[in-house]
């Protein structure tokens, strides 16, 4: 499928045809030339048809995504929330889309952390978490120790809140309920904290924030508490 990018470089292309042609009918061509360009002409004015009712498809498609978004954050028959308002405040906001996303964060910069992966932690966390996620690998590193967390799976992954600061960056608060198993292991591999067998229920809250203008689609971790 065309992208937006695609379709307006098309666009570009149409117009230029179209120049070209008027410059060259103005230096009345004979009968056969004439034929020619007034189909060449014809073919130009088809594809410029065909591209403008791509785009006006695509935009078509693009408005359902919000109507949708706006109805999923909404039930029908339930009054507005607070929470729900700012959400929609969010430009091309989907639900669904940053809980899943989130989600994928969640396990990615746990396993980042865990295995002192500096590399990922920075672009995924704020400048400030990062340096503390650095302090907290660097003393592990002096002590020969190593963390392990193996995620069984999610119990809940909520919204809990939603602010637009003056300056218009957006932050979303989560709460995540999940069943992981946590160790920490010293130079030989001992475990010396945690239990291998013990499945534990931990809920973390983290925050995420992204300018409302920004043009990456991508949000930022700038906190975590449990």
């Amino acid at each position: 499928m065309m992208t937006h990018l695609d379709i307006l470089v098309l666009l570009v292309v149409v117009v230029l045809i179209f120049q070209r042609l008027r410059s060259v009918l103005g230096t009345r061509p004979n009968n056969i030339e004439e034929k020619k360009i007034r189909l060449s002409k014809e073919n130009a004015e088809k594809l410029y048809n065909i591209l403008k009712d791509e785009a006006d498809k695509m935009q078509a498609a693009e408005e359902q995504n919000k109507d949708s978004s706006a109805a999923e954050l909404v039930p029908e028959g339930e009054p507005l929330s607070e929470l729900d308002k700012t959400l929609m405040e969010i430009p091309n906001f989907n639900k669904a889309k940053f809980l899943k996303s989130a989600e994928n964060a969640f396990r990615i910069i746990t396993e980042a952390f865990n295995k002192g992966d500096a590399e990922t932690l920075e672009m995924l966390v704020n400048k400030k978490l990062f340096k503390k996620f650095q302090q907290v690998i660097e003393e592990r590193k002096q002590n020969n120790l190593s963390a392990e967390t193996d995620f069984i799976g999610f119990d809940k992954v909520e919204i809990t809140k939603a602010k637009i600061s003056a300056d218009k960056v957006a932050e979303i608060t989560v709460e995540f309920v999940s069943e992981q198993v946590n160790i920490l292991r010293d130079a030989q591999g001992t475990v010396i904290e945690g239990d291998e067998n013990y499945i534990q229920n931990i809920t973390d809250v983290w925050t995420f924030e992204r300018a409302i203008s920004s043009t990456s689609p991508n949000w930022l971790l700038i906190s975590t508490k449990k």
